[in-house]
């Protein structure tokens, strides 16, 4: 970095045991004017601590209204380098899989349009390529399409599904997540690019409980890998965990949240009709105990971070949804059902967990055409009072009998 580029307060940063972006960033200083300048306002916003800066409200490419988040300086003369510093999402293959080769015509081009700095990955999916200037938009979005990329999404609108790496490197997956957001994606490209929605939409699939993508908490629908039947055991490999000296009783049986693991000797015995599938045994007892083999996907809807409204966890709306051979219809079928509710009845900046709360699950598993479940219940009632619409009309039925 330019000697004569003091920062003091970033510097600390730089200190302890992690890697810091303060470092990263002063790699790319000296060749980069961007870099440069991105520093010099990072350390005065310390100073002042106050932010400096603006978002740019809509900034983007022809034909596409999603894949740029606009983004200025406040301080364009102090920190001209910064003046105009866009971010640019680049949808990213399923499952996170690049080749070396793929990666370099990336950076390649971005070095030559952009800051030269990205972030692998955003916390929606995509590859983030952080800081260039509007003019460089274009040229940006051209070289991207010809070596066969595209932009993810942003703003108001389906934004880049992603999921684990699923069956490609996980033992555990109960389907295919690789498949499920490559359809998903190439299905709703139009969703995808063009904001028409009240707020941003994001899909999210992990391929067990374990729930890599963050699902339940990062997304308004995830999609869940779980199974029906029960856990599949090896007793002989559940023995040599025994013969290691394994502390059973205290690693495996007492965090079982439904106490439903017992232990005899050599023996494992599960409960499964108390499993509630949280993998814990599975992860602490891998080959001994592995998940079932009546696999599906549970769907969960509404999980956010606390923008608007506090913060959400998904809930189950789907327990268990089969794809067969990579047929995705009966998803399709869902995922537009709930969309048509949504944007008929939701407001602006209203996302669908904060729709939901608004208007009653009741309402909402009415709008899109779903039968209630006691197992989207998110809490027991406390109010014994209260009865399904068929208690009703069996009570009216009775009294007519009479």
């Amino acid at each position: 970095m330019a000697d004569d580029l003091k920062t003091p307060l970033l510097d600390e940063l730089e200190k302890g045991p992690w890697p810091s972006f303060v470092t990263d960033i002063k790699s790319c200083a000296d060749k980069s004017e961007m870099c440069r300048d991105l520093l010099g306002q990072l350390e005065k916003s310390y100073e002042d601590k106050r932010g400096y800066w603006k978002h740019g409200g809509l900034v983007g490419v022809m034909g596409y209204g999603g894949g740029v988040i606009g983004r200025y300086s406040a301080l364009p003369e102090e920190f001209p380098g910064v003046s105009h510093f866009h971010t640019v999402r680049v949808n990213q293959p399923s499952g996170w899989f690049y080749t070396t080769s793929a990666l370099r015509e990336i950076l390649d081009i971005w070095e030559e349009h952009g800051s030269g700095l990205t972030n692998m990955h955003g916390s929606t999916g995509d590859m983030v390529l952080l800081g260039t200037r509007t003019e460089e938009l274009e040229p940006i979005f051209r070289a991207l399409t010809e070596k066969g990329w595209d932009l993810g999404g942003s703003g108001s609108d389906l934004r880049t599904p992603s999921c684990c790496v699923g069956p490609a490197r996980c033992e555990n997956a109960c389907f295919d997540t690789l498949a499920v957001t490559y359809d998903l994606t190439k299905s709703y490209q139009d969703e995808l690019h063009r904001p028409m929605f009240n707020y941003k939409y994001k899909i999210k699939a992990s391929g067990c409980p374990n729930d890599c993508t963050a699902a339940i908490a990062r997304s308004d629908m995830g999609l869940i890998g779980i199974w029906k039947d029960d856990i599949k055991v090896d007793q002989a490999k559940f023995a040599e965990f025994v013969d290691k000296g394994m502390d059973i009783q205290g690693a495996v049986v007492d965090l079982c949240p439904t106490s439903c693991i017992s232990v005899d000797g050599k023996e494992i015995t599960i409960d499964n009709s108390n499993c509630v599938k949280c993998m814990h045994c599975i992860n602490r007892l891998p080959g001994a105990l592995a998940v079932g083999d009546d696999k599906g996907f549970a769907v969960t809807l509404g999980a956010k971070a606390p923008i608007v409204e506090g913060a959400l966890f998904g809930s189950v709306i789907i327990p268990f949804m089969k794809c067969e051979d990579n047929d995705f219809e009966e998803l399709h079928d869902l995922i537009e059902r709930i969309w048509e509710f949504w944007d008929e009845y939701g407001t602006a900046r209203e996302r669908i967990g904060e729709f939901i709360e608004r208007i009653s699950l009741a309402t909402f598993l009415e709008g899109v055409g779903l039968e209630a479940s006691p197992k989207m219940v998110k809490a027991p009632r406390d109010n014994p009072y209260i009865f399904y619409e068929e208690y009703y009309e069996e009570e009216g039925a009775s009294a007519s009998e009479e």
